[in-house]
């Protein structure tokens, strides 16, 4: 485990609204902990430090509860729709070696080739993974790919472990023209045959 997620946690026995509007206006964050068939356990996180740590998708955090270690997975955390700022967090008890399921984002990298654009049609997919071992995000090169190339989940170079759970015909980007590169193209050729029919005719008339 990295060191930026070893967090030094506090054992929470006061509960309601106004226990965790005083808990955040410490610059703390309410927490519970589940799991592994345990009673949940409420707990208060520093919140500078967690804000920071869960700018990555699928964080483990390897929690110091008063001098007792527990792995923990953030299952959900939730945020002041309009402040955005934590408002509780969610994590769920896991233990080295174990295999979790998580959703990864997915990361386009390259260009697809010249004229055509990549539409991501799937933000994450589903694997299992170690737990100590979930990666940030999936790379997905488009790099030269053409129009009408369709990128699966099964196409997805997972890391090394990583188990796919998500339908293996899911398609994750595909490779297309914009609508008004096509009708440019279009109108072209258009303009094309009507020239070369004008000419065909003036030949004829010629004649």
């Amino acid at each position: 485990m990295a060191e930026d997620t070893r967090v030094s946690a506090e054992t929470r026995t006061t509960f309601g609204k106004g226990a965790a509007r005083r808990i955040r206006a410490a610059g703390k964050i309410p927490a519970v902990i589940y799991g592994h068939g345990t009673d949940p356990q409420h707990v208060t996180l520093p919140g500078h430090q967690v804000a920071l740590i869960l700018r990555k998708a699928n964080a483990v955090l390897e929690l110091d509860i008063e001098g007792k270690e527990q792995l923990a997975l953030v299952k959900d955390v939730q945020k002041d729709p309009v402040l955005q700022i934590i408002e509780h967090i969610d994590l769920i008890v896991v233990r080295r070696g174990e295999k979790v399921q998580v959703e990864v984002p997915i990361h386009l990298e390259g260009e697809s080739f010249s004229g055509t654009i990549a539409t991501q049609d799937t933000a994450t997919i589903l694997v299992e993974v170690e737990a100590t071992h979930i990666p940030e995000r999936i790379v997905v090169s488009i790099e030269g790919l053409e129009e009408g190339t369709l990128i699966h989940a099964k196409d997805v170079e997972l890391p090394r472990g990583a188990v796919l759970l998500s339908d293996e015909e899911l398609v994750v980007v595909g490779i297309t023209v914009p609508a008004a590169v096509e009708s440019e193209e279009n109108a072209a050729a258009a303009e094309g045959e009507s020239a070369g029919a004008e000419a065909e005719a003036a030949d004829e008339s010629a004649e």
